[in-house]
């Protein structure tokens, strides 16, 4: 499996029916693939905002517990397909978990003063480390900047599209 459309039929043809609401997310990049499916609300249609959060988190939790064992062996298939390992998530209502997923690291230089930015956050118990402080950075990031994130995203796309287009140099 070498592009992510491949990856992601792959997957919608290998999960048991039934286990989502319709095809789950999966999404690709060049150490791990994440899947995330939505499950099926709980009936409980009186109950308040907490109580409902709570039914979703069950729902998910249960989910998580009842299909381990064959999560994990499709996981395995994959990564023999694809070199890449697997993370599983779900969703219920507005509440989404990610059951395991990569903790990649990342070499970056860093000059003094990007330094000292990460070295107050430690200070300031933001963060454990320079690693957590950077991490924290980035999720700020895309927090606060999702559009043009977006943005970048999808002009990666339509270059990647360009390219696949255009002559094959081995031709």
């Amino acid at each position: 499996m070498t592009n992510d459309a491949t990856v992601q039929g792959w997957f919608a043809g290998r999960l048991p029916d039934g286990w989502f609401t319709g095809a789950p997310e999966v999404v690709v990049d060049r150490d791990e693939i994440l899947v995330v499916g939505a499950l099926a609300e709980p009936d409980y249609p009186d109950a308040e905002t907490a109580a409902r959060q709570a039914a979703r988190l069950a729902r998910i939790q249960r989910f998580r517990e009842e299909t381990r064992e064959q999560r994990m062996r499709i996981a395995d298939e994959a990564e023999a397909r694809t070199g890449r390992k697997v993370a599983w998530g779900a969703s219920c209502g507005g509440e989404t978990r990610v059951f395991t997923s990569l903790s990649v690291p990342v070499m970056t230089r860093l000059r003094m003063n990007e330094r000292q930015v990460l070295d107050t956050l430690v200070g300031g118990g933001v963060a454990r480390s320079r690693s957590e402080a950077l991490a924290w950075c980035v999720r700020l990031v895309g927090d606060h900047q999702s559009d043009w994130i977006q943005q970048l995203r999808d002009a990666l796309v339509a270059v990647q599209a360009a390219r696949a287009d255009g002559p094959n140099p081995s031709d």
